[in-house]
């Protein structure tokens, strides 16, 4: 067993520790795409004739068995490994002999890392776009389901005018899709393969990069090899922005939900298997999942916050410095998957309380729309903007219904056009799905079986 720097000496058990820290950790959960890109590079080496087939047999087998043993629960990556790039090619060293050290040839471990995270990122913007898509179909049901009860809308956490949960559901619905729209315009980014890069400058092999790039489903090769270098950390900072805009959807979300099921409000209602308890008060049942939403938002930004910090003033070229923008980036994908996960959850079992909703709707939140029937009967809008401020009493009529029936302008209440959400959403998905069965078609075809990259 050996590191794949190994050069006849041992680092102290104290640097060792340090340099390694959770990275033999994190590697565990990327085995099935760094078998994939090894998978590649041993065709590629094999097609430009630096392998034999005899040789190329070997390496698949090896690798495939490797695959095999993680799938099982099997194979484990060792502190001593450092990573699992070093731990499988030890691995295929100890299963079909010293022909597993070939595997390495005109390869770095930076491209070699550059390919396992662009597959990994690739296959989790499918799951989630396709995650993030089911949430936003979801409250757009909800929005159709409840888009004629009235919703006294808030501003500066006051009553300001007529709404309705339709189109406050909706609205959240939307700002997935915006979220989603966002996710899908980084997929040309990840898009492209660095394999055959090395270390930042190439290798003087003639290597077939084109070739390393279609076997993996990539529709181009990352072109400049100083650019897939530059590109680490980069690429994972494109990826945590889109989570940490979503997260703030989300947030946003989760905080509407606290506050508008409170006891002073008992508009919406949280079951009870959605609610935790007080360890000293009986009669509590607490929102926990939707406070969590808020810190695990603020923690998702701060490790976008993180991977930008620590890449921003590097120079160009390769650092060990990158190690640490693998961690955050894998937790922040948990992060905001199970966050989708808890607020599908809720959205699915919420319940209105439209009694309570049109109970609060006070007298002054038909102001604003009393002044604009003073414009309409020929007044400017600045004299019945004052009129309505200096006789509340007199225009403190109105039925929060017809308030809400009465707005026609496409995107309102009355005419919430949900179907325009719906249209970009079945667009987003189709695309998605497309892109994701030429991925997976080519990766089959590529180890000769399905594999599940994200485990």
């Amino acid at each position: 067993m050996s590191k794949l720097w190994s050069k006849g000496y041992e680092l102290a058990d104290l640097i060792e520790d340090f340099t390694v820290a959770e990275d033999y950790i994190l590697d565990q959960r990327l085995i099935p795409a760094d078998v994939l890109g090894s998978l590649s590079h041993a065709e590629t080496l094999t097609h430009v004739g630096l392998l034999n087939n005899h040789q190329l047999a070997s390496l698949r087998s090896g690798l495939l068995s490797i695959l095999d043993e993680h799938e099982a629960g099997e194979f484990n990556i060792r502190r001593s490994d450092e990573d699992g790039h070093t731990a499988i090619e030890n691995r295929l060293v100890e299963l079909i002999g010293q022909n597993g050290n070939r595997i390495h040839l005109g390869r770095s471990r930076n491209d070699q890392i550059l390919t396992v995270m662009r597959i990994w990122m690739r296959e989790f913007l499918f799951r989630f776009i396709a995650s993030a898509s089911s949430l936003a179909s979801e409250l757009l049901d909800f929005a159709e389901t409840h888009r004629q009860i009235p919703m006294p809308g808030r501003t500066h956490m006051r009553p300001a005018m007529p709404s309705s949960v339709g189109l406050w559901a909706g609205g959240f619905a939307e700002l997935i899709v915006d979220d989603l729209c966002r996710a899908d315009s980084l997929y040309p980014y990840l898009d492209q393969c660095p394999l055959g890069s090395g270390a930042g400058f190439g290798t003087p092999l003639p290597l077939d990069r084109e070739f390393s790039a279609h076997l993996l489903g990539f529709s181009r090769v990352q072109m400049n090899a100083a650019y897939c270098g530059l590109s680490r950390g980069k690429f994972e900072s494109h990826l945590l922005d889109v989570l940490d805009q979503t997260a703030i959807s989300l947030a946003k979300f989760a905080h509407d939900l606290i506050q508008f099921s409170m006891p002073e409000f008992a508009w919406f209602t949280l079951p009870q298997e959605l609610c935790s308890g007080s360890s000293i008060m009986p009669q509590k049942r607490n929102p926990d999942a939707l406070e969590l939403m808020r810190s695990r938002a603020a923690a998702v930004g701060a490790w976008s916050q993180q991977v930008k910090t620590i890449i921003r003033s590097l120079p160009s070229g390769y650092h060990r410095d990158y190690q640490d923008t693998k961690g955050p980036t894998l937790r922040s994908a948990d992060t905001l998957m199970s966050m989708m996960a808890v607020t599908a959850l809720i959205v699915g079992k919420l319940k209105v309380d439209e009694a309570a909703l049109i109970r609060a709707f006070d007298p002054g939140i038909f102001a604003a729309d009393a002044a604009i029937t003073l414009v309409a009967e020929g007044m400017s809008f600045r004299d019945a903007y004052r009129e309505v401020a200096a006789h509340p009493d007199k225009y403190s009529v109105g039925g929060a219904r017809e308030a809400i029936e009465n707005r026609i302008s496409s995107g309102t209440a009355g005419n919430l056009r949900l179907d325009s959400a719906r249209g970009i959403l079945e667009e987003l998905r189709r695309v998605n799905k497309e892109r994701e069965q030429s991925v997976n078609a080519a990766l089959e075809r590529l180890a000769g079986r399905p594999v599940r990259v994200l485990c």
